[in-house]
C-alpha cells in the first residue's frame, strides 16, 4: 500500500451527479418527477422527499464533505433517493476510533443526534475487504438524521471506515444514505458496491 496517497476515487452509477451547492441537478430532478407524478398525494411526497435531499446537500457542504455525490431517480413504483460522502476525520490524541468517537466526529454540532450516545436500533459492525485498500470496517444501520434543528428523517446508512496510509489517526468515511426504508436489502447491496470502488492515487496521479 502507498504511503502518501495524494487522492482518492470513488465510483457512483451514472445516473448519479455530483451535488452543488447551488441545488440545480436537484431542481431539475424535482421537475422531472412531478411531471410524472400521477396524483396530489404523490407531488406532495416528491417534494417532502427533494426538501430532505435539499437540506442533506446542504449539511454535506456544511460538514466539509471531501465528495458528495446523489441521484433523484423516479421509477414506475415511486421516487429513489440515494447519496454518498466521503468525509474526513482525526481522532484525537490518546483516543482509538470507537463507534462513540466515531458518531462524534459524523454529528455536527449544531445537529446533534436526537438518540444521544444510544445506538440505532438494528446497527451492525461488520469487517469487509475493499478491493483497493483491504480489509476495513463497515457499520450499517437505521439512523435519526437531523436535518435541521426540529426536522429529522430515518434513513438508510452505511459507514465504510477507510484508515489513511501513513497516519495513526486519520481516516476517511464513505457515507451512503438513503430514506428509502422498505428497499433495505437492494439499496445496501448498492452502497456496498459504490463502497467497493474507492481507493487511493498516489501524489503525482494525473486527474
Amino acid at each position: 500500500m502507498m504511503e502518501s496517497p495524494g487522492r482518492f476515487v470513488l465510483d457512483v452509477p451514472d445516473a448519479w451527479a455530483e451535488l452543488d451547492a447551488s441545488g440545480e441537478a436537484l431542481a431539475e430532478a424535482r421537475a422531472a418527477a412531478l411531471a410524472m407524478a400521477g396524483s396530489v398525494r404523490e407531488q406532495a411526497a416528491i417534494n417532502d422527499m427533494f426538501r430532505q435531499a435539499r437540506e442533506i446537500s446542504r449539511a454535506a457542504r456544511r460538514r466539509g464533505a471531501l465528495f458528495a455525490a446523489g441521484t433523484a431517480t423516479m421509477f414506475d413504483d415511486g421516487l429513489f433517493l440515494g447519496y454518498a460522502m466521503v468525509f474526513a476525520i482525526s481522532v484525537p490524541p490518546g483516543h482509538e476510533l470507537t463507534l462513540p468517537v466515531l458518531s462524534a466526529q459524523l454529528t455536527a454540532p449544531d445537529r446533534p443526534s436526537r438518540t444521544g450516545n444510544k445506538a440505532p436500533a438494528g446497527r451492525k459492525v461488520t469487517a469487509v475487504t475493499l478491493p483497493g485498500v483491504g480489509q476495513v470496517a463497515r457499520i450499517t444501520g437505521t439512523e435519526e438524521v437531523s436535518l435541521t434543528t426540529d426536522v429529522s428523517v430515518r434513513m438508510l446508512t452505511m459507514h465504510t471506515v477507510v484508515p489513511i496510509p501513513g497516519s495513526e489517526r486519520d481516516y476517511l468515511i464513505i457515507t451512503c444514505t438513503s430514506p428509502n426504508l422498505p428497499l433495505e436489502a437492494d439499496v445496501y447491496e448498492l452502497f456496498d458496491a459504490i463502497s467497493g470502488t474507492f481507493r487511493f492515487l498516489p501524489a503525482a496521479s494525473p486527474a
